[in-house]
């Protein structure tokens, strides 16, 4: 594939992932990450997304600033955000396919239960909730995908659909800006020489963030469960694959 046309996938690829993100509260690093991988290798990726991703969350948390559930945040948050660092830290040690089999499978379970009703009867409250946001962010943590599994955690919050998601993207960018660092530490030169392709995946998913913004406040509440739902059940699927061919 030629720059040009690789650099194509990418937009598209920004593009939607930011939307999904501005829809789900995740998305950007799940499409992006294997998207720039054809080209740079999964390590240099996870790394050069690490840059539209924090810009497209810090775009997402001002739009829905006003919306972000304080109490939440304060518990399920911190703590999902504090457990995703540390499974990131510890990712390269007890990293495996079939942890991410597991973690799939995982978000498999989460979207069956919200699409049959059984995740009504599960809610997260008082010191439920921390465990749920340290258990949560570990576990992404560890396979390198903290959105998806802390989206998961989060529907047994019951909140309403901005709210959600302004929450999970306060989450999101706590963690971001606190990885950020140690990446740009390690492979900023890698990430440096590829700075064309990190533009154009920059510009994409601020163009979807702002269009997933637009079409959030058009999607109905009792639409929007089931919604996040079916994304998190493609994602798992996906996981699931992706461990087993590892």
């Amino acid at each position: 594939m030629s720059s040009l046309w690789f650099n194509v996938l990418v937009v598209v690829a920004a593009m939607v992932a930011g939307a999904i993100a501005s829809v789900t509260g995740f998305g950007i690093g799940s499409l992006l990450t294997p998207t720039l991988g054809i080209h740079v290798g999964t390590k240099i990726a996870v790394a050069a997304v690490s840059i539209p991703h924090v810009i497209a969350t810090a775009l997402r948390f001002w739009l829905l600033r006003e919306r972000v559930d304080r109490h939440v945040l304060l518990t399920f948050g911190l703590t999902s955000a504090a457990g995703g660092l540390v499974g990131a830290l510890l990712h390269e040690w007890v990293s495996s396919p079939w942890l991410t089999v597991v973690f799939g499978a995982l978000l498999l379970f989460v979207a069956i239960s919200e699409l049959t009703g059984l995740a009504r009867r599960m809610r997260f409250r008082g010191p439920v909730a921390w465990i749920a946001g340290a258990a949560s962010g570990l576990l992404g943590g560890l396979v390198g995908n903290q959105g998806g599994i802390r989206s998961a955690a989060l529907l047994g919050a019951e909140l309403p659909r901005q709210t959600f998601v302004a929450t999970a993207t306060a989450v999101g960018l706590i963690v971001d800006a606190a990885r950020m660092p140690i990446y740009l530490a390690t492979t900023g030169a890698e990430v440096l020489a590829i700075w064309p392709t990190v533009a154009v995946a920059t510009v994409g998913v601020i163009a979807g963030t702002v269009l997933g913004h637009r079409l959030l406040a058009r999607i109905p509440e009792r639409r929007f469960r089931p919604i996040v739902a079916i994304v998190l059940g493609l994602l798992g699927a996906t996981m699931i694959i992706r461990g087993i061919r590892m």
